[in-house]
């Protein structure tokens, strides 16, 4: 959990309705004045009975975390993280009410020098994994120069929000949206022109903001770290791209997979001034974040988890005599302390059942002790794969395993 007022107005409007709030202990009504209640608008209330919500990203536990470490901490600071999310969003594939992300983050530096690592990141992540995607990425001052251009430069947060739903709506209804918030129509044309130019230098020669000709510098410079770096994955400047969250202030990403039906599985950007909002001024950040759960999706359906997965678990001790077990489970512990991941049947049964359940549980050895097992040392040794089976001694064993 994180206090109410920390997550509040980084997520942008549509990120702060998907705020999980957690009521405050104890009789959290008595405190309401009457009047409000019977208005029954939850949006007055809310602030007075709950002063708590569920995290809805990585990033602002992560910059709470360097104001209350700071003196402990370094700069510049890496950090990774795994941990789970929340939203109060509607349940379908692809968006979840609580799902994984996977953070990498660099804070205290405004080198762009980690710009190009966490792209090559995300380019080496998803190579070894095999699926293959789009990097797209922009920055926040082009976005911000390109509103400035069109003359709209007053009303730029409302307007990336509007353009960050091109991929929902299309143009004609980000188009619709804008005229509706009666902006000129000659300047939401304008608008509209200057996001669909992708190449760097066409877009400069249009531009008429500093601030927009210091974001496409930025990229520029992120470009020449990465100009004998060979990418795996295609890395797409889209002057359109504007990611939701309020606190992104440089260069933003966004990662999709190609061929799937899926939205973004990855995304992140540059962040200058996050910690001030909790008295640490002057902190600038840049981080990324792996979507696990869409990235999990886009593999099943596109059959990229190997099957060899499954034989991680390499052997499984089977023991078909109450007499014999002790000597089973002293196999077992020797056989971990040689780093082996091995199991042992919880009980002796019959072989059968016990090759049952090794084949379908994806065993790649079983190891079979009886009496004469028990008696000469050995091990009866079974490939699941071969179907070969020997009886040898336990260090034969453990080259045999360790071997293959």
């Amino acid at each position: 959990m994180e206090s109410l007022d920390t997550l509040s107005g980084n997520y942008g409007e549509e990120g702060d309705r998907l705020l999980f709030k957690v009521l405050n202990n104890g009789d959290y009504l008595k405190d309401v004045p009457a009047d409000l209640l019977a208005e029954k608008l939850s949006n007055k209330v809310t602030g007075q009975i709950s002063k708590r919500g569920l995290r809805y990203d990585l990033t602002v536990p992560f910059a709470r975390f360097l104001v209350m470490n700071r003196q402990h901490i370094k700069f510049p600071f890496k950090r990774s993280a795994i941990q789970p999310v929340w939203r109060a969003d509607k349940p379908q594939r692809g968006r979840y009410q609580e799902f994984y992300q996977c953070d990498a983050d660099v804070a205290g530096s405004d080198s762009l020098i980690y710009e190009a690592e966490l792209i090559c990141l995300y380019d080496v992540v998803f190579k070894e994994l095999g699926l293959p995607v789009d990097i797209r990425w922009n920055n926040r001052k082009i976005l911000s120069g390109i509103v400035e251009t069109a003359g709209l430069e007053d009303h730029f947060n409302m307007i990336t929000i509007i353009i960050d739903k091109l991929d929902k709506i299309g143009e004609e209804g980000v188009k619709r949206e804008l005229i509706a918030k009666d902006f000129p129509a000659d300047s939401v044309d304008r608008l509209l022109y200057l996001i669909t130019l992708n190449e760097l230098a066409q877009l400069e020669s249009e531009m008429k903001s500093e601030t927009g000709l210091s974001g496409i510098s930025e990229l520029k410079t992120v470009l020449s770290f990465l100009k004998n770096k060979k990418l795996a994955n295609s890395l797409i400047f889209d002057p359109k791209l504007a990611r939701g969250l309020s606190y992104y202030t440089g260069c933003i990403f966004e990662v999709v997979a190609k061929d799937a039906n899926m939205g973004s599985i990855g995304g992140g950007g540059r962040y200058d001034n996050l910690t001030s909002v909790f008295g640490l001024n002057d902190v600038s950040g840049v981080g990324i974040s792996f979507g696990v759960e869409r990235i999990y999706d886009v593999m099943e359906e596109k059959s990229l988890f190997p099957d060899s997965f499954s034989r991680y678990k390499n052997l499984l001790i089977a023991c078909i005599e109450d007499e014999s077990f002790d000597y089973a489970s002293e196999l077992l512990f020797r056989i971990r302390d040689e780093k082996i991941p091995a199991d042992i049947y919880p009980k002796t049964s019959k072989l059968q059942k016990q090759m049952s359940y090794a084949n379908e549980a994806g065993y790649a050895y079983v190891a079979v002790i009886g009496g004469s097992e028990k008696n000469s040392s050995t091990v009866t040794l079974k490939d699941m794969d071969s179907g070969k089976q020997q009886t040898i001694s336990y260090s034969e064993m453990v080259k045999i395993i360790c071997k293959k």
